[in-house]
C-alpha cells in the first residue's frame, strides 16, 4: 500500500477550535452527570433548614419566657406575703406598746382603788349637831382630797362605774352579788349598788358590785 492510500484512509480533522453535535451533547451530558460543588450544595442545605432552625428556636423562647413569667409571679407572690406579715408585725408591736403605755399603771391604779373607797366611805359619815370643829375641818380636808384624787384619775382615764337604780344590768360591767325581788324595779335591772367598778382606758379594773332586782313572789291566794 502506497503512502498515498494510507493518507486516504485517515479521517479528516477539523481545526481545533471546531466541535461537531455530537460532542457538544457529550460535552452537557457529563456536566449534567458531574457531582455539583461542595460549598453550592452546603448553602443550598442551610437554607433549606433555617426555617427549621427558626420554628425551633421560637417554641424553645416561649417555653422559657412562660418559665420567667412563672418565676416572677411566685417572687412577686412571696414578696407581696413578706410584706404583708411585715405590716402584721409593726402593727402588732405599735398596738403592744400602745398597750403597754395605756395600761402601765394598771396595777397601781387598782391598788389605789382601795384606798378611793375609804375616803368615800369617810366622807358618806354624816356629822352630827355636837361635834367639833375639828372633826368639820377634817371633812374639809377629805373632800379636798378625793377632789384631787378624782381629778388624777381623770389625767389618767380612770372611769367610774356606778351605775343608777334602774339601770340594766350589764355582765361586761357589774357583777351581781345577790338578786333581790323588787315591784318598782324590772327584773334584771340594778336595784342598788354595793361597791363601785372602775375602768382604765375603757378596759374594766374592777365591776360595779350591784344587786339586782327580781320578779316579786305571787303572794298567795286567801283560801275561801
Amino acid at each position: 500500500m502506497t503512502s498515498e492510500s494510507k493518507r486516504s484512509e485517515r479521517p479528516s480533522q477539523g481545526p481545533p477550535g471546531d466541535s461537531s453535535p455530537d460532542a457538544d451533547a457529550d460535552r452537557a451530558a457529563a456536566e449534567e452527570a458531574a457531582p455539583p460543588d461542595t460549598e453550592e450544595h452546603a448553602a443550598s442545605a442551610a437554607q433549606a433548614a433555617a426555617p427549621v432552625d427558626t420554628a425551633v428556636d421560637a417554641r424553645q423562647l416561649a417555653a422559657e419566657l412562660e418559665d420567667a413569667r412563672a418565676s416572677v409571679d411566685e417572687l412577686n407572690e412571696r414578696f407581696l406575703r413578706a410584706k404583708a406579715e411585715a405590716e402584721n408585725v409593726r402593727r402588732r408591736a405599735e398596738n403592744d406598746v400602745a398597750s403597754a403605755r395605756k395600761f402601765a399603771i394598771e396595777r397601781f391604779a387598782a391598788e389605789m382603788l382601795a384606798v378611793k373607797d375609804s375616803l368615800d366611805l369617810a366622807r358618806s359619815v354624816e356629822l352630827g349637831e355636837n361635834d367639833s370643829p375639828a372633826v368639820a375641818q377634817m371633812l374639809e380636808g377629805l373632800e379636798l382630797t378625793l377632789k384631787q384624787m378624782g381629778s388624777v384619775f381623770d389625767r389618767f382615764a380612770i372611769r367610774e362605774v356606778a351605775p343608777e337604780k334602774g339601770e340594766k344590768f350589764d355582765p361586761e360591767l357589774h357583777q351581781a352579788m345577790t338578786t333581790q325581788p323588787s315591784e318598782d324595779v324590772e327584773p334584771n335591772h340594778v336595784l342598788s349598788v354595793m361597791q363601785k367598778g372602775y375602768t382604765l382606758n375603757d378596759r374594766l379594773l374592777r365591776p360595779a358590785m350591784v344587786i339586782v332586782a327580781a320578779r316579786p313572789a305571787a303572794q298567795d291566794e286567801p283560801s275561801s
